[in-house]
């Protein structure tokens, strides 16, 4: 198995949609004698367990374990957690992972995504070599990115959809609808040759004809945006000549409207000290993306370095209306959700 696994602790982009269900909970201590009776007093002395509200009357071993996952699956920081999941192994074992997955189908097949999203987390941590955990938190991300409209929401969900679904093809590498969603995660960030590869992987496990069909006709799609990316490459690289002769191919036609392909040329004639020529690409950039900061900032330097200072202020001036405009659009999205419930 690979040992790369998800740092739920330290990256935890979806936690604060999460812990708000943590109010479902009472915290109590189980007593001295049974701690000793069950043989859990090294692990639970003076740890609080997690009791939902509704079983106040029906407290059973397993329930205490279904809660300590769903508490751990809300909130990997949690102050127990370690002492959780030691609970959780030595009552049952890591296959307590597989209940927690099914669960969490179940709960995405009701478009419960958040509830789907806590236990495959929380199975993740209970074993956190099981490629089905990840897989499945991946495909329930992406629902529930797929149903939001917040914009830092879908971002939140998308970057952990890529992650869950990256990290799935590591723990099995013949995880053909692994592989498949990643594909689709890679598009959606304009990651047009690892696409491309992921998807080739994809044909060459896959047994779903049906898929297989869809897939190739993606990967024919795919071969213009790959050569894009390719002379973006090249312009990072500082191939700059390299990378103008590529792009230039692309500035009519169907992709003529991508301002990355402008933006990247921009930056090549940049490099080159081609002022104009970079000038009028990155003006083409902000026709097709207004509000592209960087780009803004491209034409501020561009325009000093002309001696357009004129030029240059009006940029500057855009710069900080759009930073003022993005700050109060985060403060009215943090006045009208409230602050998250987290215990500790």
């Amino acid at each position: 198995m690979d040992s790369v696994n998800m740092d739920l602790q330290e990256k935890d982009r979806i936690g604060q949609y999460l812990t708000p269900h943590l109010s479902e909970m009472v915290f109590d201590e189980l007593s001295e004698g049974y701690l000793k009776k069950a043989g859990i007093a090294d692990i639970m002395t003076g740890v609080p367990v997690p009791i939902r509200k509704k079983e106040l009357g029906n407290i059973t071993t397993l329930a205490i374990a279904r809660n300590m996952a769903f508490v751990i699956g809300c909130d990997p920081s949690f102050q127990y957690r370690e002492n959780y999941i030691a609970y959780i192994l030595r009552t049952f074992d890591k296959r307590f992972a597989q209940g927690l997955i099914a669960d969490g189908v179940d709960g995405a097949e009701k478009n419960d995504y958040d509830y789907a999203c806590i236990q495959f987390r929380a199975a993740m941590q209970i074993d956190p070599d099981n490629a089905d955990a990840y897989y499945c938190y991946g495909r329930a991300c992406k629902d529930a990115y797929e149903a939001g409209e917040d914009e830092e929401f879908v971002g939140r969900f998308k970057a952990e959809s890529l992650e869950a679904f990256e990290i799935a093809t590591l723990k099995n590498p013949q995880f053909a609808d692994a592989f498949y969603y990643l594909g689709y995660s890679y598009v959606n960030l304009g990651l047009y040759v690892k696409a491309q590869l992921t998807w080739q992987e994809f044909m060459k496990l896959s047994q779903d004809e049906e898929l297989k069909k869809e897939i190739a006709d993606r990967l024919g799609q795919l071969e213009q945006p790959v050569e894009i990316e390719k002379g973006y490459n090249m312009v990072l690289s500082g191939k700059y000549e390299e990378g103008i002769e590529v792009l230039s191919e692309y500035t009519e036609g169907p992709f003529a409207g991508w301002w990355p392909l402008w933006y990247y040329l921009g930056i090549a004639y940049a490099g080159l000290d081609e002022k104009d020529e970079a000038v009028a690409s990155f003006l083409q950039v902000l026709r097709f993306s207004p509000s592209n900061q960087e780009t803004m900032e491209e034409l501020v330097k561009l325009y000093e370095d002309m001696g357009d200072e004129d030029r240059a202020a009006k940029y500057r001036n855009k710069i900080q209306l759009v930073r003022e405009n993005a700050e109060k659009d985060r403060e009215i999205k943090a006045s009208m959700s409230g602050p998250a419930t987290k215990l500790n």
